[in-house]
């Protein structure tokens, strides 16, 4: 389990669902600032509708 706000490009990337989108999410939370939920995924460019069963290995925690 990873946390959405301390996760690196790598460890999202070596998530079936999230895989070559690593660089995006990274950069969607230091524009926008901390996730405060998963379905924020679907506003990372790229992700919309994608997320599906990522939240058995996500979390929204660190903030």
């Amino acid at each position: 389990m990873i946390d959405l706000n301390t996760a690196t490009a790598e460890e999202f990337d070596a998530i079936d669902g999230l895989r070559g989108h690593g660089f995006e999410i990274v950069r969607y939370r230091e524009e926008r600032g901390h996730f405060t939920s998963l379905r924020q995924l679907d506003e990372v460019p790229g992700l919309a509708g994608k997320t599906d069963g990522v939240g058995a290995h996500v979390s929204v925690e660190g903030s």
